[in-house]
């Protein structure tokens, strides 16, 4: 029996990281911003990556393999995926989160173990820390490059969402956790008629308003000051929570949704939306490892299946629910009140 079976997959699986760490540290080094400018032969590339010559050729060629880079001869140049999505001059850079995780998250995983264990964060809070959105809040430029790299991650799903959804029958909406205000945008240059609100806490004001400003959307999208655990939502036809309630655990879930069932009229619509676990629990990988995510960066929160989201909705009120598939392991469940 032993000579039919394969180990490659396990073997695969458990070294995935030297993969991973290659594409990280292609993104913390510039590579593809670099050859965004042009190709390059492999000493001029080395030269202005400050790359050490003992490893450089076995490093862009591991990028080649892995489908990340093209060569001819000595030759190097960007895929045309990594040379709009991996190039940071561009708006459609997604490295922002590629970035977080080569910094924070690559280490933190480390005690993956420990968290399974303990049931305890592994972040900047572990051992009395102070935790990372503590401190990003109170600095405006980083906080400034953490949403804008929220949104780079949210690009697909927010872009569905604003065609997808029959925003035809509605004339408003919120945000809930609107951050730099990517998916707010989207949804009213999409549709015209709508008028939106963009509902954060008081830091992320300053960054909202200059990005719907340079959307040209600042007479019809509006931010709101609020924080959701000291007071409820802004009415609006259509409440939106995107990457939101993963956050938390179930009580606050629960009270998120409650929360925008009493901000919506009657006829009106929630749409919660991130890596929705299939309902089998056994294909999206993704959104499981992101509940992992959550176990190594919050105390409470989880990931959760589309029914999971759809029994808590019927539980606050809403007389329907479904599940839609947007991108990737991204899903929506929508609720109408």
């Amino acid at each position: 029996m032993s000579g039919e079976l394969n180990p490659e997959k396990i073997i695969q699986t458990g070294i995935a990281f030297w993969a991973s760490k290659s594409l990280l540290s292609a993104v913390e080094l510039g590579v593809f911003t670099e050859l965004a400018k042009g190709s390059a032969a492999i000493d001029s590339l080395s030269k202005s990556l400050g790359l050490h010559p003992r490893s450089a050729r076995d490093f862009f060629d591991t990028l080649v393999a892995l489908g990340f880079l093209e060569r001819e001869g000595d030759i190097y140049s960007n895929t045309a995926e990594t040379d709009v999505f991996l190039d940071k001059n561009k708006a459609s850079y997604v490295g922002g989160m590629l970035e977080m995780a080569n910094h924070r998250l690559y280490p933190f995983w480390a005690n993956l173990t420990e968290a399974l264990q303990t049931g305890l964060p592994q972040n900047e809070g572990k051992d009395g820390g102070v935790d990372l959105f503590e401190t990003l809040y109170e600095d405006p430029a980083r906080l400034k490059e953490f949403l804008a790299a929220m949104s780079g991650i949210s690009r697909g799903a927010n872009m569905t969402i604003a065609k997808a959804f029959p925003w035809q029958d509605y004339q408003s909406f919120v945000d809930i956790g609107a951050a730099q205000g990517y998916l707010a945008s989207q949804i009213a240059l999409a549709n015209p008629h709508l008028q939106g609100i963009g509902f954060d806490l008081a830091p992320v004001g300053p960054i909202f308003e200059e990005y719907v400003v340079e959307q040209g959307l600042s007479d019809r999208v509006k931010f709101h000051e609020g924080d959701f655990f000291q007071s409820g939502f802004p009415e609006a036809d259509v409440v939106t929570m995107g990457h939101i309630l993963h956050d938390w655990d179930l009580p606050t879930k629960k009270m998120l949704i409650a929360k925008a069932y009493d901000a919506l009229p009657e006829g009106g619509a929630l749409i919660v939306y991130e890596a929705i676990i299939d309902d089998d629990r056994s294909q999206n990988a993704f959104a499981l490892m992101m509940s992992l995510n959550m176990l190594i960066e919050t105390k409470g929160g989880f990931d959760y299946s589309g029914a999971d989201c759809s029994v808590w909705m019927i539980e606050a009120g809403f007389s329907e629910t479904r599940v839609e598939h947007l991108v990737g392991p991204d899903s929506m469940v929508i609720a109408i009140k």
